[in-house]
């Protein structure tokens, strides 16, 4: 997954590689079950049972990072999504259209994001996770959910919790606050101006916004810190010592919230960076459980 903002130092980055390599040691761990919610490749969600066998159990919306672009899927949080349903979660584990299909761009990196498929499966997953998960894992209480995402699943997280509040006009724009009990963002890509000038994901954000005019347009359709206040609970945790979406965009997001007249929860994590948060092995996931159950429960 792409590298820092700035120039992180030598320890910095050996750090990075260190929790990089534990975090994507996991074996992939294979769904209970899987659901389409469209008709593409990429349209569906993996449904985890929790594995205490409760029973009403709330229902953890996971949404992937991965700088919005294709290498990067769903199947490199299946262990989260495996440790949350042993904490007695149900999970739903969401795919959805990624960019990098093309010839990469400068830098060697794919490109970010599909404009607007990336965001037309990601409302439509929302969308139909209530009904899907009734159907497909009767052990989830779908009156009980909370969004979490890391990374750029943590800015889709944000974004979904946040439909209500676009234009009138947008297509994903929803009359009513989705029915959440809160989002937990993790390591999220939550402020674009802040996420741009640190140079975030190797220019994800300018990539997955376009240029010119239509910049403007779709940074006011998906800018999480342009969609304030939301009314729905929020917490964020983000380690401290972050190379690749650094503490101050989260903390630029808090500012704006704030500003909107919103508290948002921030949790900053000392001696921890990007992947330890989806990472079982490390004490940050469970950190992120604890931040989950405080909201579902």
């Amino acid at each position: 997954m792409s590298d820092s903002p700035g120039f992180p130092d030598s320890a910095a980055r050996d750090r990075d590689d260190a929790e990089t390599e534990s975090a994507l040691a996991h074996p992939v761990v294979a769904p209970d079950r899987t659901a389409a919610y469209g008709d593409h490749p990429d349209q569906v969600i993996d449904f985890y049972a929790p594995r205490d066998g409760r029973t009403a159990a709330p229902l953890v919306v996971l949404l992937h990072g991965g700088a919005w672009r294709a290498p990067y899927d769903r199947a490199h949080v299946s262990p989260l999504a495996d440790f949350l349903a042993r904490r007695g979660f149900a999970v739903a584990s969401v795919e959805y259209r990624r960019g990098g299909e093309g010839e990469p761009v400068p830098g060697g990196d794919p490109a970010a994001g599909r404009w607007p498929e990336t965001f037309d499966d990601v409302a439509a997953a929302l969308d139909a996770v209530p009904a899907l998960a009734a159907r497909e894992l009767p052990e989830a209480d779908v009156r009980r959910i909370v969004v979490t995402g890391h990374s750029a699943g943590g800015h889709l997280a944000l974004w979904a919790a946040a439909r209500h509040v676009l234009p009138e006009g947008s297509p994903w724009h929803l009359p009513a606050p989705p029915p959440l009990r809160g989002v937990v963002a993790l390591a999220p890509i939550a402020d674009f101006a802040t996420s741009v000038e640190l140079g975030v994901c190797g220019g994800a954000v300018t990539q997955l916004l376009g240029e010119g005019g239509e910049s403007e347009d779709r940074t006011a359709q998906a800018d999480p810190a342009a969609l304030l206040p939301t009314g729905i609970a929020t917490a964020i945790v983000h380690g401290e010592e972050d190379i690749v979406v650094p503490p101050a965009v989260s903390e630029a997001y808090v500012d704006a919230a704030a500003k909107s007249g919103e508290m948002v929860g921030l949790t900053l994590l000392g001696d921890v960076g990007h992947f330890p948060l989806i990472d079982p092995a490390a004490d940050a996931c469970a950190i992120v459980a604890e931040e989950i159950t405080q909201l579902a429960w």
